[in-house]
């Protein structure tokens, strides 16, 4: 397998992955295509979007093989949250 080289910093490379989400993906995301994955190449805004994060970043490699690949879940800011969340009525 290949490797890339980021052309950025994490925060621009979020940065830049997020903007195309929001710009062009979100807008035509379709229902029922909750909580699945989005590989997004941040040059070139093509996506791939799946239930499993290595089929969509496959996809996306195949047609892209030097993608800059941002992973994203439908419905939530991240791909993987990592720690606990708050259960309700507990401090």
């Amino acid at each position: 397998m290949n490797s890339v080289t980021p052309i950025c910093g994490e925060a621009e490379f979020a940065s830049r992955g997020d903007a195309i989400y929001d710009r062009q993906i979100q807008p035509t995301l379709e229902s029922g295509q909750e909580g699945k994955f989005i590989a997004i190449d941040i040059e070139s805004g093509d996506f791939e979007i799946d239930a499993d994060e290595l089929v969509a970043s496959d996809r996306l490699r195949e047609r892209r093989p030097e993608a800059q690949t941002w992973l994203r879940r439908v419905g939530s800011r991240y791909a993987r949250r990592i720690g606990s969340r708050p259960q309700s009525g507990l401090r």
